[in-house]
């Protein structure tokens, strides 16, 4: 691949495939595709034959090794966080670090480099890489009410693991694609999984069937089990993310969910096992009080000083810019790069930090890439700001792309303004993409700079009252039934003198996240 396209991203690397135009652009979390299908570089795999698994006692095909799979998981990893970013709380960071090797020492795979982040994202979600790499988001821990409800979602993602779900199917599909080969040595390519790239992470889910789930469950139980927590738990995870599927006012469907089994099958299923186990779990730990003083203080939803939408107007607070996209493009927020796609999905706007400290610097620097080619360079401004601007043409192997590139100083930051098509296609484009550049400009509403997060407090009541008494004492911005939710109760819960009780207290932000 040329150079010039490691300076577009993963969005300028798809649109350059002239196969993957119809398959759309993954619009959140695209790097963690990578991670299930793609193997570190230079890496083979080698035919392992049909082996039993630990976990599961079943036979399968695998073709990648143990540290072939470590190796795909670690680079995958790096990629999930430099594209969701890790919630910046240490304590939160180590807790869940301390937890989930916990749970995994109980497990079939103790010696896997097991790693365990909070990423910063507000959708309820949790997910794992192969080779033992597992992230939960602050929104997901939110809803938790204790810590033996969080083990039970990340002992499902190490079930995930060591049953190998992710392996066995990247296996399959080798089969699928290539055909079997007596000591083949075989390296797989992205654009054969093109059909899935616009999933979000919720892809990894799309490569395990609903038996994989089930499995992964029934691992789950016997990790958090092992570990010393109370398996009811379990329950009442899948009964939250029931309420929280229904979109009961609280915004999205859990990624968690979207390939899942229905919760209440899941909740049937493993409360027939429970029912079975001959143990006390009466015995077994929930820590409730501990896990709420953890997660008190946490950012509840999505964080206005990273940036936001309203409309298709964005605007971020921390670096003090504003700039409004064509209103019919789907956009999204990342922690690198702020994007539009057009509507076609054949079109790219995009913002991101420049390394060099001055437009000039920024400027050379990408117009001297190999494969592309720039007209004139203008020095101007937009917006009072110094900019360094230029067209360009850039050859791919399948394609030519024709675009506009602008840097832009702000601040002490050099900022990166590109927009892209296909040579055929750029005239279409040009005053689309030239226009929402020109609309970059610093951010001056004061109403908006000062903007913050939401956040979750727990509180101690002292006397009886209501959630709705709470909420309105709180002045919490978020609907009733979406504090139930969170508290795992009903709208019209009433709370005892010594109960702790969650309240999302602060400002919210009326936006459209660009999902």
């Amino acid at each position: 691949m040329n150079n010039v396209f490691r300076s577009f991203g993963h969005y300028g690397r798809r649109l350059a495939r002239a196969d993957d135009r119809g398959a759309g652009i993954m619009m959140r979390y695209a790097l963690s595709l990578l991670g299930l299908l793609l193997l570190a570089p230079g890496a083979s795999l080698i035919l392992s034959g049909c082996a039993s698994n630990l976990a599961t006692g079943e036979r399968h095909l695998n073709l990648i090794s143990e540290s072939q799979e470590i190796e795909m998981g670690k680079e995958a990893d790096g990629q999930v966080i430099a594209s969701l970013g890790l919630y910046p709380d240490s304590a939160l960071q180590r807790y869940v670090q301390e937890l989930g090797t916990k749970l995994a020492r109980n497990s079939e795979r103790p010696n896997l480099p097991w790693t365990f982040h909070v990423v910063d994202d507000p959708v309820v979600n949790a997910f794992a890489l192969p080779g033992g790499f597992i992230s939960v988001t602050r929104g997901l821990m939110v809803y938790m009410m204790n810590e033996a409800e969080l083990s039970s979602v990340i002992a499902h993602e190490i079930g995930h693991v060591t049953a190998q779900h992710s392996v066995y199917r990247m296996s399959e599909q080798q089969l699928t694609q290539i055909g079997l080969a007596g000591g083949m040595m075989i390296k797989p390519e992205l654009q054969r999984y093109s059909e899935l790239v616009n999933a979000g992470l919720g892809v990894l889910y799309l490569k395990y069937s609903r038996d994989d789930e089930s499995q992964a469950d029934h691992l789950g139980l016997r990790y958090m089990i092992r570990a010393g927590y109370d398996a009811r738990e379990m329950i009442e995870v899948f009964d939250m993310l029931g309420r929280v599927s229904q979109g009961s006012g609280t915004g999205r469907a859990p990624e968690w969910l979207a390939t899942h089994p229905n919760p209440e099958n899941r909740s049937g299923r493993i409360q027939k096992e429970i029912d079975t186990l001959a143990i006390n779990l009466g015995t077994l730990a929930v820590n409730q009080n501990g896990y709420l003083r953890l997660i008190d203080g946490v950012v509840f939803g999505q964080n206005p000083r990273e940036g936001f939408f309203r409309d298709n107007h964005f605007y971020h607070p921390e670096l003090e810019f504003e700039l409004a996209f064509p209103s019919d493009w789907q956009t999204v927020n990342q922690k690198d790069a702020v994007v539009a796609a057009s509507p076609n999905q054949d079109a790219i706007i995009q913002i991101s930090m420049a390394k060099a400290s001055s437009a000039g610097d920024a400027a050379r620097s990408f117009f001297q890439q190999e494969g592309l080619t720039a007209e004139r360079e203008e020095t101007s401004t937009i917006n009072g700001l110094h900019t360094v601007s230029a067209q360009f043409r850039a050859q791919s192997e399948q394609q030519v792309l024709r675009g506009r590139a602008s840097f832009v100083e702000l601040e002490g930051n050099t900022y990166q303004l590109l927009g892209y098509t296909g040579e055929q296609l750029w005239p279409k484009y040009q005053d689309v993409i030239t226009g929402a550049m020109r609309d970059f400009r610093r951010l001056t509403d004061p109403s908006i700079l000062r903007m913050q997060p939401m956040r979750l407090a727990i509180i101690t009541v002292s006397q009886r009252v209501s959630l709705e008494q709470l909420a309105r004492q709180e002045r919490s911005p978020v609907l009733l039934e979406t504090l139930a939710i969170i508290n795992q109760t009903e709208a019209n819960a009433q709370f005892n003198a010594g109960d702790r009780v969650k309240i999302v207290n602060g400002e919210e932000i009326v936006s459209r996240m660009g999902y």
